[in-house]
């Protein structure tokens, strides 16, 4: 495989080169490590690079390769692990400078526990906003995370830097977070895939500061890498009280289920949202594309309304903890919007907070009774195209905060659904556009098997582009 092939192949890809030796773990590595080394100066998708931690588990699959032991589908795979997740022997920062990076980081959070079990090799952590608190990605250590398609533009948040890392063939797997679209919106401003899955299926230690809202998301350039990378994420770890047995069966399997005949509700605005007409066309060629697959499609919104002031107690109240937990009381040096969150969060009232929770109860109970009706939810994933980098909100709107801009995200993290993000195409300007996959609780096999058929009726990914 030629360097440029390595670096846009998939997880599947690479695993089935290494089986035929037709490349090794050690030349992937080494090639991806180079693009990290052109781009990331630029990109600033990753906050940490181990070239020689890398290159060592790369020695160590190859290894296994060769004497027929590898660990499962992720042996030798490059991959990234979002900075907010403890992995032993490199610093959690959390994109914040209040976090002393000089402390011992001795201890594997799931994610990176399971990681390492597969064999993957870890290359580094991504970048985030400052403890992943809004949806575009710079922090007072990093700077300005860009995107691979035109980096002028935002990545999208929290997890840009995972997204953009992705986008550039900085690595083929990923895992992110998302209480409120972390992993999808990244995926669609960056043209790859995320997951956001239902809560508790992926274990967390320790636990969100966001509680239930709170979820590890696996991204790819593939539905079936996410898929692949979700089998070995959802492993139970006793570490985390909320975590879901282990699944009955692969999702790489059920990724694969039939779609003809599977009913879905098609929601272009979810009966409040405004939609950038470029956005919206894109979509709906897309949702028409699953139609022609077989899917039955039927127009109708979802039934509840805009969740906007529900989310922004839950979000502000669940983030001002950090004041004390991790800030020692004092917000000094730390970006002004999460001091101002924080602020704002420390005003309501535990009623306040109740009230908010019951409300995304509420709307939880409500899909799960639309659900009796419909497979799956369509939805842009987000309603506008990247905007300028180094903005919360785009440049000449009237959005007072990021939580407006992104409407379509916020409900199914209330709601505790699986949701995934696909590419869907690009817009006149060459944007990526993502369509929002939305299923019951435990149905992540449906969302992925959806996000599948799209891959193929549109017959590819974004993928790198440098």
């Amino acid at each position: 495989m030629r360097q440029d092939e390595v670096v846009r192949a998939s997880a599947g890809d690479l695993v089935a080169a290494y089986r035929g030796g037709r490349v090794s773990p050690v030349e992937v590595t080494r090639a991806v490590l180079e693009r990290i080394r052109r781009d990331n100066p630029e990109l600033r998708a990753y906050c940490l690079v181990d070239e020689d931690g890398a290159l060592v588990q790369a020695e160590a699959s190859h290894r296994r390769w060769r004497r027929g032991q590898a660990l499962g589908p992720l042996d030798g795979v490059p991959t990234s692990i979002k900075d907010l997740f403890l992995t032993a022997g490199w610093p959690t920062r959390r994109g914040s400078r209040r976090v002393d990076a000089d402390q011992p980081w001795t201890v594997d959070s799931p994610v990176a526990a399971r990681l390492r079990e597969a064999g993957a090799v870890l290359l580094g952590k991504t970048t985030t906003p400052e403890f992943g608190w809004k949806a575009v990605t710079d922090n007072p250590i990093d700077g300005v995370t860009r995107n691979p398609i035109d980096p002028s533009l935002t990545a999208g948040g929290s997890s840009g830097g995972s997204g953009a890392a992705l986008a550039a063939g900085m690595g083929a797997l990923s895992v992110a977070t998302d209480a409120a679209g972390s992993t999808r919106i990244p995926a669609a401003f960056c043209g790859v895939v995320g997951l956001k899955p239902t809560y508790g299926r992926i274990p967390l230690y320790p636990g969100s500061d966001l509680g239930w809202l709170g979820c590890a998301g696996p991204m790819a350039r593939t539905v079936g890498d996410v898929a692949a990378l979700l089998d070995v994420l959802a492993a139970p770890d006793d570490r985390d009280p909320n975590a879901m047995p282990a699944p009955t069966g692969s999702y790489r399997a059920g990724m694969r289920r039939p779609v003809r005949g599977l009913r879905a509700a098609y929601s272009p605005t979810l009966g409040y949202a405004r939609v950038d007409p470029e956005v919206a066309k894109v979509v709906e060629a897309a949702v028409a594309a699953l139609d022609d697959a077989g899917v039955v499609v039927q127009a109708v919104d979802p039934p509840f309304s805009d969740p906007l002031d529900v989310f922004t107690v839950l979000w502000s109240t669940g983030m001002a903890p950090l004041l004390h937990s991790q800030l020692g009381g004092s917000p000094d040096g730390i970006d002004q919007g999460l001091a101002e969150l924080i602020e704002q969060g420390s005003r309501y009232s535990v009623t306040d907070y109740l009230a908010a929770r019951r409300a995304a109860l509420g709307i939880g109970t409500a899909m799960g009774a639309f659900h009796r009706d419909y497979d799956v939810l369509l939805t842009p994933t987000v309603p506008i195209e990247p905007f300028a980098a180094g903005h919360d909100v785009p440049p000449g709107s009237d959005a007072r905060s990021w939580l407006e801009w992104t409407p379509f995200t916020l409900p199914f993290s209330l709601s505790q659904q699986p949701a995934l993000s696909v590419p869907a195409g690009m817009t006149s300007r060459g944007l990526p556009v993502g369509l929002q996959i939305v299923a019951a609780r435990h149905a992540e096999d449906l969302v992925l098997a959806v996000g599948a058929a799209v891959e193929e009726a549109l017959g590819s990914t974004v993928g790198p582009t440098r």
